[in-house]
């Protein structure tokens, strides 16, 4: 018996894609295979196999070193895996100690850039069978599996916006190599402020139909491509998606997009707030509703017309607001992103709501018998892993729910109504999460005690780092 089938690790489903899967990779005569899993940070990493080893993943998985689940965003391994304890507790990843990749076959994408490459994600289990607890993928669905028990399904949109431009120089000199390495130097695809122009679309159609064709080809679900306001901006938004797949699309097509403008000579950065001149920051508006499982109904729609939502929807904002604060490490976890937090920026400085208000945290979106009430959460930053951001507003709905949490009333003045601030900085968002009770019970302690350790090495990167401010300030005055 196999390692998949002997701790029965695949679903029905999951073994009916894979008979599905290998009959197209043959037929279509596919020649590698990638798989991959997404990491604490929502980057992909994993192995490449020739089409003949399909078999063996598909019954024993793939080995990978544990070591990568312990490494920051300088991919710099930041938790012990030498020491008898670490901050894991988990005495399985010791020696950086294999872990194993257990193909997802429902994930199966044939990738239209690479030729006669196929690409799935991958679930991360330990020898033993046991889902290793650390992987992000995991605790989305296991939050997701929570708001089934009470009923709901997930459903969310993704507003994705990030830069896009020209690749002048990859720096591929031998002393650019680091961790981190060199950044790239690029020039700008349009020079920015005329929002949503045609002109400005039309300069950058030849790249946008590129990666346009590139994605409906992975059969993600596309609905537009806009200029945005900041030079070398665009953004892209999706259609809505029940459960995990909105995560699973993000991470896939935050990587197709980088990919494929660099094998045509672009740069694509999902980075919030890059340095560039005059750049604006990039945003992840995430937008969301709960289906009833029993009926197919949107739980958000208000029962009247004066009603912003419904009971349901107005405990799962009071939710999202009451925990903003902790959540920001989910949806914004990386220090670059904190300097997005701006008044009058079209970017939330606070945890509040209104009625289709662009400068609101939560800006609710609704109207009585509208199927597509929502809320739209603007605090997220595109380098946001999907899966904790996916799975941090089911947390925090839920206690809202559980709790019949009040929102408050709406705002008219978003960034001159009292209410609590956001985190200006990760450190400070940290803090706020390591004294969650509601994301220790939920994700547990030793998850909580791992990413907050994992993100203070990068804190005390950036603050040991002598930055060019600090050299113009001071080096000539002084």
């Amino acid at each position: 018996m196999s390692f998949i089938e002997q701790h029965g690790l695949w679903t029905p489903q999951q073994a009916e894609a894979a008979r599905a899967v290998e009959q197209r990779i043959q037929a279509d005569g596919l020649e590698t295979i990638r798989f991959s899993f997404p990491d604490q940070h929502g980057i992909l990493r994993g192995k490449t196999l020739v089409a003949s080893a399909l078999g063996g993943a598909f019954s024993a998985g793939i080995s990978v070193p544990s070591s990568l689940l312990m490494k920051d965003t300088a991919h710099r391994t930041v938790i012990s895996i030498f020491s008898a304890q670490n901050s894991t507790g988990m005495t399985e990843v010791r020696g950086s100690a294999d872990i194993i990749m257990v193909p997802d076959p429902t994930t199966f994408k044939i990738l239209p850039w690479a030729p006669a490459t196929g690409w799935m994600l991958c679930d991360l289990y330990f020898r033993d069978g046991r889902k290793v607890p650390f992987a992000t993928r995991h605790i989305c669905r296991d939050a997701l599996s929570r708001l089934a028990d009470a009923g709901y399904a997930f459903m969310t949109g993704l507003e994705v916006e990030f830069h896009l431009t020209r690749l002048e120089n990859p720096r591929l000199a031998p002393e650019d190599a680091g961790q981190p390495a060199t950044a790239p130097e690029v020039s700008l695809t349009h020079r920015g402020y005329n929002y949503l122009t045609e002109l400005n679309y039309d300069q950058l159609e030849p790249i946008l139909d590129i990666l346009r064709k590139n994605i409906q080809g992975l059969g993600l679900g596309l609905h537009s491509m806009e200029i945005e306001f900041g030079p070398s901006q665009v953004e892209m938004v999706f259609k809505v998606a029940e459960g995990i797949q909105s995560a699973d699309d993000m991470v896939l097509f935050r990587s197709a997009v980088k990919q494929v403008c660099r094998r045509h000579g672009y740069h694509a950065s999902f980075m919030c707030r890059p340095r560039l001149p005059d750049v604006m920051s990039s945003g992840w508006h995430l937008h969301q509703s709960l289906k009833v499982l029993s009926s197919g109904a949107n739980a958000f729609v208000p029962d009247s017309s004066a009603a912003p939502l419904s009971e349901t929807g107005l405990f799962w904002l009071g939710g999202l607001l009451e925990h903003a604060a902790a959540a920001t490490v989910f949806s914004t976890p990386t220090i670059n992103g904190y300097k997005r937090y701006r008044p009058f920026s079209l970017a939330p400085d606070r945890a509040i709501w209104g009625m289709d208000n662009r400068g609101v945290m939560l800006r609710v979106i609704s109207a009585q018998n509208d199927p597509a009430s929502r809320i739209e959460n603007r605090v997220g930053e595109p380098a946001a892993n999907p899966y904790l951001y996916l799975a941090s507003q089911v947390i925090v709905g839920l206690d809202g729910l559980a709790k019949r949490t009040s929102p408050g009333t709406p705002a008219d003045e978003p960034y001159g109504t009292p209410a609590p601030l956001l985190p200006t900085t990760l450190a400070r968002a940290v803090e706020a999460l390591e004294h969650s009770s509601v994301f220790r019970t939920a994700m547990g302690d030793g998850f909580i005690n791992y990413m907050t350790e994992i993100k203070k090495s990068e804190i005390k990167r950036y603050e040991l780092e002598v930055s060019e401010w600090e050299q113009r300030e001071y080096f000539d005055m002084f």
